[in-house]
């Protein structure tokens, strides 16, 4: 999003203009992070790493836990949201976080700002989210997570030019797959066997 990747390669696949695009640092830029488990915490090393300024909130992150893992805490989501370069979500979907990111939130965020959610969709009101894409509200967006997987072949984020949208590969790796189907057939092996299994879905 920030080197306008998606764009660039295009023109060069197109034969369009070359370098026609002038891409943000994300040195002194702020990171902000909603959500500090697992996922958000190695996001955090990776934009610290890039020399950015990282903040994180969450309904229960405390000043520890984010001092821990070299961020500083947001005292409240609209706060985050309005001085983040870069927004990204990392919460799970429950009652208490769907339709977290609504249309005061997403005005809330700079102009200049992109959002990024590889979480859940419903983290965010999909409507509003168009139409803060639309709209100029926010600069772009980087999606990998939709309300309707796969992505309708009719759905605007397919067209936005100021969106990067991926069919979910987020978790697509070899090694996630080979862990998956290997702990699929020990949870099952292990139900026949009258044990307990790992994961319960």
């Amino acid at each position: 999003l920030a080197r306008h990747v998606p764009a660039e390669a295009r023109a060069v696949r197109e034969g369009g203009p070359w370098q026609s695009t002038v891409g943000a640092d994300l040195a002194g830029r702020t990171l902000g992070l909603v959500g500090l488990g697992k996922i958000g915490a190695r996001v955090a090393r990776i934009g610290l790493a890039f020399g950015m300024d990282v903040a994180a909130w969450s309904p229960n992150l405390t000043e520890e836990r984010a001092a821990a893992h070299g961020v500083r805490c947001a005292k409240d989501l609209r706060g985050l949201l309005a001085e983040g370069d870069f927004v990204s979500l990392h919460l799970v979907l429950s009652d208490r976080t769907r339709g977290l990111v609504g249309e005061p939130e997403l005005r809330a965020m700079r102009p200049s700002a992109y959002l990024v959610n590889t979480s859940r969709a419903g983290l965010v009101d999909g409507g509003a989210l168009l139409r803060a894409l639309r709209e100029g509200w926010i600069a772009g967006a980087g999606l990998d997570v939709y309300d309707t997987e796969p992505l309708p072949a009719d759905d605007p984020l397919r067209t936005l030019p100021n969106v990067l949208a991926l069919p979910h590969l987020g978790y697509v790796t070899e090694g996630n797959y080979g862990r998956y189907f290997g702990q699929a057939v020990e949870d099952v092996e292990a139900f026949l066997a009258g044990a307990p299994v790992r994961e319960i879905v």
